[in-house]
């Protein structure tokens, strides 16, 4: 589904990141792991976020499938202004999930000519071969993937009551560094875009 304008220009000022939330299982952990990177993004003022939660859209299962629900036109516009994406997923069987892959495949020049950046999580592999995959996928998609990540293996159980990492930990560190992947690349992609549409 493709957005209102294409190839939205967006006006200098807080680069404006969508956090996209890939599994809709029941009792997922997605949610505590996106709320936290939140909390992460939150800390800049040359940021803001808005969140994109697969769980809550009403994607058609059929591809190329019409539809006006209230649900899929919000996020689509939340991807439309966005200059930035991190993609919060979980590993399933070495991969990731359907829900996610509808978002994407739903949508199109919302991706395009702009960064994303990857939160994953899963067992002793943390997610990373989710990722892997990802990355192809975005690029058919004329975006750019940054090339470090968030992972967390095993990660129930890591995080306390109020869905915060204890101190000392090493995700902190690695969300930060991601953070300044995206922000050096969307702010320089979204200028490219103000001087000019891009076109595949």
């Amino acid at each position: 589904m493709s957005a209102t304008l294409d190839h939205v220009r967006t006006a200098p000022g807080p680069l404006r990141l969508a956090v996209v939330i890939g599994s809709t299982r029941e009792g997922r952990f997605g949610p505590t792991i996106a709320s936290w990177f939140v909390r992460q993004a939150g800390l800049r003022d040359t940021v803001t976020v808005e969140v994109v939660d697969t769980a809550s859209i009403e994607l058609p299962h059929t591809f190329g499938a019409a539809t006006d629900h209230p649900s899929v036109t919000e996020a689509t516009e939340k991807l439309a202004r966005a200059d930035a994406f991190v993609v919060v997923t979980p590993e399933y069987n070495h991969s990731y999930p359907g829900s996610l892959k509808n978002l994407i495949d739903t949508h199109h020049a919302e991706w395009q000519a702009k960064p994303v950046g990857f939160v994953s999580y899963g067992g002793i592999s943390g997610g990373l071969r989710a990722v892997e995959h990802l990355r192809p996928v975005f690029a058919e998609l004329h975006a750019v993937t940054v090339r470090d990540s968030v992972c967390f293996p095993n990660p129930w159980g890591r995080f306390d009551d109020a869905g915060e990492l204890p101190a000392p930990n090493d995700a902190d560190a690695a969300a930060a560094t991601m953070l300044d992947q995206l922000t050096w690349w969307g702010e320089a992609l979204r200028a490219a875009r103000l001087a000019q549409p891009y076109g595949k």
